[in-house]
Order: C-alpha cells, then structure tokens, then sequence
C-alpha cells in the first residue's frame, strides 16, 4: 500500500462519525449493523473463532461452518425482529465464545453434520441477540445487511489468520483460541 493510500485510509478512519449520529443520512440501519458485531466481546471473539475453527478442518467444512453460521444468523436475527426470546440468551452466547474458543485451542475436527449442528446453534442466539437489538427507527433489512455482512467479514479475518500465517504460527492461534474460552468461562460467571 501506498504511504498516500495509507494516509487516506487513516483520514477515514479518524474522521469524526458524530455527524452521522443524527438521523437523515441514509444508513436506516446499516451502520448500526455493521457495528453491532464489532462492539461486543462476546460477538467478536466467537465470529473470529468461527473462522479460526473452519480454517484448522479440511474439505467442506473449511466452507460449510462460516456459511452455517451466517444463513442461520440471518434466521435467528429474523426471529429477533418478530419479538422471539430464547431462554438464557446470553449465557448462551457465552457459552458459544467457549466451546468455540475450545474449538480452537483443540483444533477439534468432529463430523461435519456436528460441528455443522454445533455452529448453527451458536448462531441462532447470536442472530436473535442481533434481532433483538434493532435500533429504533431502522430498517430491519439494511440492519440485517449490516451484521451478516460484519460477521462474514470476522469469519474471513479468522480464517485467513490461520490460512496465511506461517505453520510456525500455528500454536498461536491455539492460544487465541484459549483465550476466548477463557473470555466465555469469564463472560458465564459474570
């Protein structure tokens, strides 16, 4: 990247947002999507995890998990829009950042209909969490754009950590791993 590609990028990226907390600019939703993920531990450290666990398998699975993930996300924010409360909604998600997060310091390769079943029900609480945190006077369907979009992209960060990375890095990635298992035993007792 170029030292002026580089410069305009940090420009943006420190550009005051308070003038787009008002409403009127066109977003409906869609910032608030983008950021829901990004603005809670529990959220970020299991999508990254997702990514992290797809890259350690082989085959379909590399695949199938972050696309499982995503689609029933989608489903579970949908539920959220229409009001669905699932019992222990957040103990749940905290549940999710550590099996996850076990998932990858193990670099646990369980059947592909498993681990499928495993991350779509992770999913589900994370979806209805997002669904049930609409903002007001948002568009639920540029919100949804929003998180899947932001999670999709936290699947491919974790994914490629691991794919590009060299082999020597490998144990690192286990030790991301531990920590979020560690962050969702935390984040249960809390």
């Amino acid at each position: 990247m170029t030292a002026s590609k580089s410069l305009g990028l940090l420009a943006l990226l420190l550009a005051p947002s308070l003038a787009f907390a008002h409403p009127g600019h066109g977003d409906h939703g869609l910032m608030a999507g983008l950021g829901h993920p990004l603005g809670g531990l529990d959220h970020l450290l299991a999508m990254l995890a997702v990514g992290l666990w797809a890259a350690q398998q082989s085959g379909a699975a590399r695949w199938a998990l972050p696309v499982t993930f995503v689609a029933t996300l989608l489903v579970g924010g949908l539920l959220g829009f229409a009001g669905l409360q699932l019992p222990a909604l957040e103990s749940g998600i905290a549940a999710s950042v550590l099996a996850l997060g076990l998932a990858v310091a193990l670099a646990v390769r369980p059947p592909l209909p498993l681990a499928m079943l495993a991350t779509a029900v992770f999913a589900l609480f994370h979806g209805v969490a997002h669904g049930l945190e609409l903002p007001e006077m948002s568009s639920a369907w540029t919100y949804a754009i929003g998180f899947v979009a932001a999670t999709a992209a936290l699947h491919a960060a974790g994914y490629a950590a691991v794919r590009y990375l060299p082999r020597a890095a490998a144990p690192l990635v286990r030790v991301a791993g531990a920590g979020s298992a560690m962050a969702g035993a935390w984040l249960l007792m809390g």
